[in-house]
């Protein structure tokens, strides 16, 4: 029985990333030794184990065999004959292929190590068009390791989109689309994920509303860039400017889906485009299983973001409606994010990458004021019910226009 440490672990230490989880192969070996030596299984298709003290996962070498459509479909075979070299040959790309022995030893039969002096994400072998998974993969790595410069292979993105022309993408489950997606949006470059999906046609088989964003005009005079794609995906990059926050980033990528359904005859305005978008956001968050928190705020950003562009043209009541509407009074912890992915859309225009953005600013004061009024003091005046809501409310309404917001617009405008 041999052990070898394998995968993103051999790759992150020649790349002088972190290694976060170290994954071994057991060569030679048989699920009965394994637990014999106190190792836990854990794997439902095939046999993998926890250390029964570090809690590393170890997996006997394997290989696999196509037997039906989607990525599902594969038969395995993990007998103690099968080899380290045909357990590395069923990997995805060269430079996850690559093992190390005890003894420090690097072990790379399909030029790993040469692919990543490279910077290139290149297939292993030509089974890698069998399995769909590895298209989300290949575009999540691209956008993970986008600092050091990786490009995709042109073999390689080829059989990306055979994936795609075949149907095999059609059969990719919710929770591994949005798995591979959320890991994306961690990502230091999560628009390399989006590009890579769009550049092979996945974008339109599994984020068909964000796909049908490219080729929508926008008024010039708004938005330099026209394209309501471009634009969105110049959002998502000013979002992760702005943010580490995945929710963030999401909402980013969302906040324009209602221009997507705009009738043709009144381009290239947009008006109702904000809850049209937000019935999209519902909708693809109910097919991929996005969860509710990402939901949540994407569709705040979706249905509010225009309204605090214009901030400074805004009534202090309608100043109040906004605050409410987006539960900043009740949840004001939920302010700067909201905030974030709104300052991304106004500059995600090409020329206003770091034009100032006060109105983020009036907002946070407009907040301040608004929850300096308690209904203690109105209950103290003898204030119930209805009336001790309306005296809330109007003090409210008082305390924002104070701040005297709108004499600022020209600063705004400028």
């Amino acid at each position: 029985m041999e052990t070898f440490l394998v995968g993103g672990a051999v790759r992150d230490r020649l790349l002088g990333r972190p290694v976060r989880e170290r994954d071994y192969v057991v060569v030679g070996a048989t699920p009965e030794a394994l637990r014999d030596q106190g190792f836990r299984p854990v794997g439902r298709d095939f046999p993998v184990f926890l250390h029964p003290q570090t809690h590393a996962e170890y997996a006997l070498a394997r290989t696999e065999r196509k037997t039906a459509p989607g990525y599902r479909g594969f038969a395995f075979d993990a007998t103690p004959d099968v080899t380290l070299e045909e357990d590395l040959e069923r990997r995805d790309l060269t430079i996850n292929a690559m093992a190390e022995a005890p003894d420090g030893r690097l072990i790379d039969p399909f030029g790993g190590y040469r692919d990543l002096e490279a910077r290139t994400l290149r297939h292993v072998s030509p089974a890698f068009a069998e399995d769909p998974v590895r298209l989300l993969r290949v575009a999540r790595f691209a956008a993970q390791l986008a600092p050091f410069g990786f490009t995709i292979a042109a073999e390689t993105q080829d059989l990306l989109r055979q994936l795609v022309v075949s149907g095999e993408v059609d059969a990719l489950v919710p929770e591994r689309v949005w798995a591979e997606c959320e890991k994306a949006l961690k990502s230091p470059a999560p628009v390399r994920f989006f590009e890579v999906l769009r550049a092979v046609g996945a974008l339109d088989v599994l984020f068909p509303e964000v796909a049908r964003l490219f080729g929508i005009p926008q008024p010039p005079k708004y938005h330099p860039e026209i394209d309501t794609g471009v634009h969105t995906f110049l959002v998502l990059d000013q979002a992760t400017r702005l943010s580490d926050a995945p929710e963030v980033r999401f909402a980013a990528l969302v906040h324009d889906l209602g221009k997507g359904t705009t009738p043709a005859e009144i381009l290239p305005a947009h008006h109702g485009h904000e809850e049209r978008g937000v019935a999209l956001i519902r909708d693809l968050s109910e097919r991929l299983r996005v969860p509710n928190r990402y939901r949540d705020l994407a569709i705040k950003v979706a249905r509010y973001h225009g309204r605090v562009h214009r901030v400074f043209e805004l009534r202090p009541a309608t100043l109040l409606k906004l605050l409410e509407g987006i539960d900043g009074l009740r949840r004001p912890e939920g302010l700067e994010p909201f905030l974030q992915a709104v300052e991304a859309d106004k500059r995600g225009r090409t020329g206003l990458e770091d034009h100032p953005y006060p109105q983020a600013d009036a907002v946070r004061q407009a907040l301040q004021a608004a929850r300096t009024i308690s209904a203690e003091a109105l209950l103290q005046q003898g204030l119930q019910g209805p009336a001790l809501g309306e005296a809330l409310r109007r003090e409210r309404i008082r305390a924002i226009a104070a701040l005297g917001l709108q004499q600022r617009r020209t600063v705004a405008d400028g």
